[in-house]
């Protein structure tokens, strides 16, 4: 087995490949997102569904991102299928179960900010680690697993599955990446948040947390103590995202902040995070230097929330 660590910039063996399988493990839900007459427009996103989407816009054509979820057999399930192929995304891991259907969320925004109102109750993706023998040939041949703090939440029982799949893919010499994307809503308390959390971190090779979420659910007195807490768990790698603020690197104990150019005009602060998840993850796992990659990330990002909608066909 080869070793997944290395030190400088580059923190593991899939960094520097020419080519690789990223898979996306999470939820993709309807979204209903304002447009400025008043009026909705449909279309189809979720934490790490953006992010794959944006993975897949930025990373060299030899890569496959495939996503991994459940869905149902009604025509919005067919939909949703057909959207996610024609973006260029693996669907063979998709699961489509009868007696279910997608989950549904309409955005709010108030001067840009965000929030969202949910109906998710009898959503399949809820279901897609009931299966471990389908968990494990999904992730068999995997280089990189990314998940988020959402797919652990609505899970519920099934998260040892999860994490047990992730243990195995890692001792192959796969990746775990991790956004912690905190949504206290989704979870019964606050203290099973942030336990469940801390023992998913303890699998990741990369986190990628967000400041002002983890400062409100853990305390954090700054993006540093963030990242440090996410290092002391044993992730090599973390970046810690701060809104317009730097963005902080901690790499195997060496700390760095990264200055971000101000964006002119916030329009919709949808997936900021997540898309600046996959601008960093392509330009590292293609081997660029840590500052060369946040500015990859950032940069989709500034573009992302200069526009209505998670997903935006111009990057």
């Amino acid at each position: 087995m080869h070793s997944r660590f290395l030190t400088g910039s580059t923190i593991s063996d899939q960094s520097g490949r020419q080519s690789g399988r990223i898979i996306s493990i999470g939820e993709c839900m309807v979204e209903l997102a304002p447009r400025a007459d008043g009026t909705y427009t449909m279309g189809f996103a979720g934490d790490t569904l953006n992010t794959a989407w944006y993975l897949r816009r930025a990373l060299p054509a030899a890569w496959s991102v495939d996503y991994m979820t459940c869905i149902g057999t009604d025509a919005v399930s067919d939909r949703m299928l057909a959207f996610l192929g024609d973006a260029g995304i693996g669907t063979t891991h998709i699961a489509r179960l009868p007696d279910r259907t997608v989950g549904l969320y309409l955005i709010e925004l108030a001067h840009a900010e965000r929030s969202f109102l949910y109906w998710r109750g009898q959503s399949a993706a809820r279901l897609l680690a009931r299966d471990p023998a389908r968990l494990a040939q999904a992730l068999t041949g995997a280089d990189v697993a990314y998940l988020s703090g959402i797919t652990l939440a609505i899970l519920e029982d099934d998260r040892p599955t999860l994490l047990t799949s992730l243990t195995e893919l890692r001792a192959r010499g796969g990746m775990v990446v991790f956004d912690p994307n905190l949504r206290s809503r989704l979870w019964p308390n606050a203290t099973i948040m942030c336990d469940a959390i801390m023992q998913a971190a303890t699998q990741a090779d990369i986190a990628l947390p967000s400041h002002e979420d983890e400062a409100a659910a853990f305390g954090d007195a700054s993006p540093e103590a963030t990242a440090r807490r996410y290092q002391q768990a044993g992730v090599p790698l973390v970046v810690v995202k701060n809104g317009p603020g730097s963005i902080i690197t901690l790499a195997n104990g060496t700390l760095a902040h990264h200055d971000v150019a101000p964006v002119q005009t916030v329009v919709d602060t949808t997936a900021a995070g997540d898309s600046f998840n996959a601008g960093f993850l392509a330009a590292h796992l293609t081997g660029n230097p840590l500052t060369q990659s946040v500015a990859a990330g950032a940069a989709i990002a500034a573009r992302v929330i200069s526009s209505h909608g998670a997903l935006i066909a111009q990057h």
